[in-house]
């Protein structure tokens, strides 16, 4: 069984927390790891960029000038696309990029972007992730004891009202909960701090 130490609100090491191999134990799958977050990346997308082909832009409807006679060449419409201001051709048009990947795929991503943080050294469990009251300064305070100098992903088993709300004015650290994880997330974060009870949740989901 993999291992990993158990810190408390305060940075201090309390013991250790055995963990799933299946989940934090596996050799990680870089390319499916890429697969997964451009999936997100496509599947946040909005897809609304729009342009106006020569039917849509208005005016243009008159010929410029005769089609002979004048020396210069043919033209039909002010708003052809070779025309300033005029219409767009093979421009974007609304539409969406959303994809999906089949489930054993995102499942094998996900051990594997948890299973890379912890080789890392980047995955810190905590016994109990919850504040007194809401306090930017204890929030940065615990980060600092854990040795979090960049970006972090806080994981919760539920709202943590306290938490959430002590965290979110600090530049580079999101919240979120054990339910909603996603692959993007973790591997974007430099650190990945996790209640110890979030990560029976994640064991329970991801486990084989």
């Amino acid at each position: 069984m993999a291992k990993t130490n158990l810190y408390d609100m305060t940075g201090k090491v309390i013991g250790e927390i055995e963990l799933n191999d299946s989940v934090f134990g596996i050799e990680p799958h870089v390319a499916l790891m890429h697969e997964v977050v451009k999936n997100y990346n496509a599947n946040q997308r909005q897809g609304t960029q729009s342009t106006l082909t020569r039917a849509e832009v208005r005016g243009g409807g008159r010929k410029p000038w005769r089609q002979k006679g004048t020396g210069r060449a043919r033209q039909g419409s002010i708003r052809a696309p070779q025309w300033t201001h005029g219409g767009i051709a093979l421009g974007p048009k609304p539409r969406t990029y959303r994809y999906t990947m089949n489930k054993k795929s995102r499942r094998l991503a996900m051990r594997s972007a948890l299973s890379a943080k912890l080789a890392a050294g980047n995955m810190v469990v905590v016994d109990s992730l919850k504040l007194p009251e809401i306090k930017t300064k204890a929030m940065v305070s615990f980060l600092n004891s854990v040795g979090c100098t960049k970006s972090a992903l806080i994981v919760t088993p539920a709202v943590e009202k306290n938490v959430v709300l002590s965290a979110r004015n600090i530049p580079g650290v999101q919240t979120t909960f054990a339910s909603v994880i996603n692959v993007h997330d973790i591997l974007k974060a430099d650190k990945f701090i996790v209640d110890q009870q979030a990560v029976s949740m994640i064991e329970e989901v991801y486990a084989q």
